[in-house]
């Protein structure tokens, strides 16, 4: 596949743009084309409006040509309530985690690496000791993909009684100086 430029942009909680929730539902939309009949898959715009209200919520989408192709978002989770901890014995001794809620790429632009990217982009040089994510047990391939990036399965949960069952899974991160 011949090598495509996609700039990276940041976007932080407090300062997002006026069109940004809806640039997230038109690529969830192409990347879930297939599956928008399911009730969960439909409940993504209160996912969006959710996550980017909480403080510390970054998102990095990537763009090519001005067209949004993919994104990654998440926020530091609440001291105290780091829900994967249970899933671990004992838990680690570092408290800081970042919570990785969703990754996402249009189908045109997968396979090419900017999923990588964006993740990257998004975890690495944060303060926090570890980042979490869920991610399908019944897609091997991107629980393979997480796995490739450092992350390590360390149980299963079903947060909401629509959702799937999730597999857990914990990576550390290398903080930035000055983190907690």
């Amino acid at each position: 596949m011949e090598s495509i430029l996609i700039e990276l942009r940041q976007y932080q909680y407090g300062e997002l743009p006026e069109n940004f929730g809806q640039m997230l539902l038109d690529v969830h939309a192409d990347a879930y084309a297939d599956q928008m009949h399911d009730p969960f898959v439909q409940r993504f715009p209160w996912f969006v409006d959710h996550w980017s209200g909480l403080p510390g919520f970054t998102c990095v989408v990537g763009f090519e040509d001005g067209q949004p192709v993919g994104f990654c978002y998440g926020a530091p989770l609440v001291q105290g309530r780091e829900w994967w901890r249970e899933h671990i014995h004992p838990a680690p001794e570092a408290t800081a985690t970042f919570g990785v809620s969703e990754l996402m790429v249009r189908p045109r632009w997968r396979k090419t690496g900017i999923s990588e990217r964006l993740h990257a982009a998004l975890v690495d040089n944060r303060p926090e000791a570890l980042a979490v994510l869920l991610v399908d047990p019944d897609h091997p391939k991107v629980q393979s993909l997480y796995e490739s990036w450092g992350y390590t399965q360390v149980g299963l949960r079903q947060p909401f009684p629509d959702s799937p069952r999730y597999a857990v899974m914990v990576r550390e991160l290398a903080p930035a100086s000055g983190g907690p």
